[in-house]
This record gives structure tokens, C-alpha cells and sequence, in this order.
């Protein structure tokens, strides 16, 4: 559970690999592409250009690099040629990558066109509830002081949190000890160690927090219909704080 510096040093090669394809991403306009072609597109990117494996590929059974998850999609969207993003939509793109043995994972939920305000104020404030979780980051921290202050951001804006799945450690295997919930009590839970790397992903519901989850076993929508928005980053325990691993070079902390 806790890296060694030369761990770490290995693992923030993957993750700013990892942030070099969101920020190619970034440049691109994603209105009448097909799900599929993004996923096409980030494969030989991370292949060809990175020299990279995409660790989600073949993991767990599942055939793509990346999640790319529309609307009311909470998580886990399977790519498809029939998935055409459109102008107005929300599309999370959660993807890994692996380099020298080491995993990263990051996603990003994208604004695409003319998107509604409440879609854009959904969105941001997903994005701030990561935050306000990765600012807890410390040793000493308790792992329910991130997951409480996840849940307060998002109530507070009147949002729910989804509860069913949350972040995890990371390291030469994607999904490690410990699990890091997105609610939680202050002061309860694992006590954090300099050391330890995990991600912080809170899916953040306009509506309910309930989901439901479609036949092809994999796609997580929400129960309600309503739109769902996610971010997530990879962070590593230091000395005095954190550090995002997979930070892009447009973040500020």
C-alpha cells in the first residue's frame, strides 16, 4: 500500500503521460464523433505516440481503453459506433495508462458545444468536490475526512453523491487497498501514511444518488435519469500534503 520514492518517481512518468492524452483531448471538438472514435483515437495515441499501455484494455474482461460515459451515464460506458456525442452533452472519459510497470488513472467530464447552465454548473461543481477532497490529503488525514468533504460539496450546491462505486488504490496493479469512499465521517477511518497512492473519483447526480446498472453489464446510469458528472485524479501521500500525479498542465492547485 505505501510506494517507495522510487515508486512514485516511476508513477508520476504514468501519470503525466496520462495527462499529456487529456490534454489532447482538450483540443478537440467532439460533436458528431462516435464514442468509438475517441476511444480509437486515445489508443493509438497512447500507443504509438507515448510508447504506453492503456491498462484498461483487456482488464477485467473489458475489450476498450477508456469509459466514456454520456448525461444520466454515471461510470463504466462501453465505447460504440452507434454512441454519437452531440452538441449540448456532458461525456466523462475516464482512462489509464501504464508505463514501467505503473498505473495511472484520470478522468475528465467535458462541456460539449452549447451545453445547459445547469449541465455547466453540474460539472464544475463535480470538479470542485474532487478537490475539496484531494485538499484533505495529508498524513494523519483519516479517509473519512476526503469522503466528508466530497459529500458536503456536492450537498451543499444541492447534488447527491454516488455511493455504489468510489476511488481505490493504484500502483503496478489499477485497483489496490485502500478504498476511498466519496462520503464519510471526519476523523474515521484508515489514517493516512506518506507513501500511500490512490485516486479520488466522486460521481456527483443532479438528481438522486440511486443508479442502476444496464444489461450489457457494464454501463451505471442513474435510476432517476438525470444528468451525472465525474472527475477523478490520481494522488500521491507526501511528507506535508499531496501530490496530483496526473495533474494537467492547465490545473492550478
Amino acid at each position: 500500500m505505501v510506494k517507495t520514492p522510487e515508486d512514485i518517481a516511476l508513477m508520476r512518468v504514468s501519470g503525466r503521460l496520462l495527462a499529456s492524452v487529456f490534454e489532447m483531448l482538450d483540443e478537440l471538438d467532439f460533436v458528431g464523433m462516435s464514442t468509438m472514435q475517441i476511444n480509437d483515437l486515445v489508443e493509438r495515441f497512447i500507443c504509438t505516440d507515448l510508447a504506453s499501455r492503456p491498462a484498461s484494455k483487456g482488464q477485467y474482461g473489458f475489450e476498450y481503453v477508456l469509459n466514456c460515459s454520456i448525461n444520466e451515464v454515471v461510470c463504466h460506458g462501453v465505447p460504440s459506433v452507434d454512441v454519437i456525442v452531440n452538441d449540448g452533452d456532458i461525456i466523462n472519459l475516464d482512462i489509464t495508462l501504464e508505463k514501467n510497470g505503473f498505473i495511472a488513472d484520470s478522468s475528465k467530464t467535458y462541456i460539449v458545444g452549447n451545453a445547459s447552465p445547469q449541465a455547466r454548473r453540474l460539472v464544475k461543481v463535480a470538479s470542485g468536490a474532487m478537490w475539496e477532497g484531494i485538499r484533505r490529503v495529508r498524513p494523519g488525514a483519516h479517509l473519512g475526512d476526503i469522503g466528508f468533504a466530497i459529500d458536503k460539496h456536492a450537498k451543499k450546491h444541492g447534488y447527491s453523491v454516488v455511493r455504489e462505486y468510489c476511488g481505490h488504490g493504484i500502483g503496478r496493479e489499477m485497483h489496490e487497498d485502500p478504498q476511498i469512499l466519496n462520503y464519510g465521517r471526519p476523523g474515521k477511518g484508515m489514517r493516512l501514511r506518506e507513501g500511500m497512492t490512490f485516486t479520488i473519483e466522486p460521481m456527483v447526480n443532479m438528481g438522486r444518488r440511486a443508479t442502476s446498472l444496464r444489461d450489457d453489464g457494464w454501463t451505471v446510469v442513474t435510476k432517476d435519469g438525470k444528468l451525472s458528472a465525474q472527475f477523478e485524479h490520481t494522488v500521491a501521500v507526501t511528507a506535508d500534503g499531496f501530490e496530483v500525479l496526473t495533474l494537467r498542465q492547465d490545473e492550478k492547485i
